[in-house]
């Protein structure tokens, strides 16, 4: 198909979701971190995967305990693919303003306990901060705190915290391997900003 023709095609399409109410929100999420796509409106409210979480999530992605889960501004876990994220009353997950969760990350809010399977003892839950970076295949165990800019190299298992932040931690578990210079931390904001599927005003 001709360059022009897609062009054509997508200019049509916004044009149509800006001004088609009930729509509109899905326009408006365009430039953000996780858009909001009518397809996977389709899969997760039509189809029910994740049906009941407030923002978008992949239909092979599972979010359980979403209602002890809080997020930021421009923060979808589960938005890529195979994400595990799980939370429960006294082991919630917060997670900062503009945080990215790649591709088959697991934060964990609890976890067994090492005798006895069906018991899930609390260890506080899980804080991430602004402006992380949770790269892919990559897990956030319980009990972890994650200060502002920390970025979790792909693979990595964070099993103790980080609370200072302005790191990039990497390894099996994972330690830091650098320090970030909070001067050069960019910290921008996109022109529209969502919570979920709810968009925010400034």
């Amino acid at each position: 198909m001709k360059r022009w023709i897609k062009s054509l095609l997508k200019s049509c399409f916004m044009f149509t979701m800006k001004h088609t109410p009930g729509l509109r929100t899905v326009y408006e999420s365009w430039e953000t971190a996780s858009p909001i796509l009518l397809r996977m409106l389709f899969m997760q409210k039509v189809l029910g995967f994740n049906r009941h979480v407030p923002w978008p999530v992949h239909f092979t992605s599972k979010v359980s305990g979403w209602d002890y889960i809080k997020i930021g501004v421009e923060v979808s876990p589960g938005y890529m693919g195979g994400c595990y994220v799980f939370a429960k009353e006294d082991s919630p997950i917060s997670i900062g303003d503009y945080t990215i969760v790649s591709a088959n990350v697991c934060i964990a809010g609890y976890n067994h306990d090492i005798y006895d399977y069906t018991q899930f003892p609390s260890k506080g839950g899980v804080l991430i901060g602004r402006y992380c970076w949770l790269s892919m295949n990559s897990s956030v165990m319980p009990g972890v705190t994650l200060g502002d800019h920390t970025i979790v190299a792909a693979g990595a298992v964070v099993t103790e915290s980080f609370p200072e932040g302005y790191c990039i931690l990497g390894g099996v578990p994972a330690r830091k391997i650098k320090t970030l210079d909070p001067a050069l931390c960019v910290e921008k904001r996109t022109r529209i900003e969502f919570i979920g599927f709810k968009k925010v005003a400034r």
